[in-house]
């Protein structure tokens, strides 16, 4: 299929099609008109002190976390936090890891009253995007908007959401909830509850510096100065509970930092029964010329 030259016409920026990955936050702006305050997590509360602390050193148990997060095969989520130079946003996802497919819905405060509501999928290398933050003039009737090829969740170079989604979005958290095995400092926090289970709390800092191949993939996506602090939350099951991502922004194309990245991702359900379709074809407006001229 030939795609247009800019799908700016959908949101009201012109990008093009060719989005690098610095690029999604120009035309993440305009999908998702960020603007005042949303409710946000930040990590989780204080259920108790360290009475019970585990029998395994922290790297040992950052480290089985990262190991079982590799019988993943399917995900359901929550994001709430900042993105930088975009201000706060939420979203409920859910994800499958055989064949790679994603649905998310995300709400993003608004810059002139309101919310920024957008709905996500990936299927089969196809992104289809629907809601109030898609300009309904290029839907010609339609709800949803399709635009292929598309990638989601696989290495930074391979992904492609033009523009719709930023790069910190745009990797499986699956994959980003590694990221702290290549901390130097880990500690022990805590015992702690996070969404109704007892959890236990560890936090580092990593550094790109000495990160292996694939989860400097990770790191870089994430278009974060050093370091990264994070906090991750394990439990009984030794899986990962919640993370947290937190690091100043450094846009290297601008030469300039526009804003922190503040990021608490929650794993809600794994491996339960989960279909993501794509919407049905009748009700889908491909991206094309003629639409980006409508």
């Amino acid at each position: 299929m030939d795609l247009p030259s800019t799908i700016g016409g959908i949101v009201g920026i012109s990008v093009l099609v060719s989005v690098p990955r610095r690029a999604t936050s120009v035309v993440f702006a305009a999908v998702l008109l960020v603007g005042g305050p949303v409710a946000c997590g930040g990590g989780a509360k204080s259920d108790s002190a360290v009475d019970d602390p585990p029998k395994v050193t922290p790297a040992a148990a950052v480290a089985k976390a990262a190991k079982n997060s590799e019988d993943i095969t399917s995900l359901r989520y929550r994001i709430s936090g900042t993105v930088p130079a975009k201000g706060r946003l939420k979203a409920e996802a859910s994800m499958t890891t055989k064949p790679l497919t994603m649905s998310m819905k995300i709400t993003a405060a608004a810059s002139q009253g309101g919310d920024g509501q957008l709905e996500i999928r990936f299927v089969d290398e196809v992104m289809y995007a629907a809601g109030s933050a898609v300009h309904s003039d290029k839907l010609n009737g339609k709800h949803w908007l399709s635009a292929a090829p598309a990638v989601w969740g696989r290495s930074g170079g391979d992904n492609q959401s033009y523009g719709v989604l930023p790069s910190q979005l745009q990797a499986s958290p699956i994959a980003q909830s590694t990221l702290l095995t290549g901390s130097k400092d880990l500690r022990l926090i805590g015992t702690e509850a996070v969404d109704g289970a007892r959890t236990t709390h560890y936090k580092g800092t990593v550094n790109s510096d000495g990160l292996i191949r694939e989860r400097l993939d990770q790191f870089m996506q994430l278009e974060i100065s050093d370091p990264l602090t994070m906090d991750l939350w394990t439990d009984g099951d030794d899986r990962t509970k919640q993370f947290r991502m937190r690091a100043e922004h450094n846009d290297m194309l601008a030469g300039t930092g526009d804003g922190p990245l503040d990021l608490t991702i929650t794993f809600l359900d794994i491996n339960q029964p989960t279909t993501i379709k794509a919407p049905p074809t009748k009700d889908t407006a491909p991206l094309s010329d003629d639409t980006q001229e409508g």
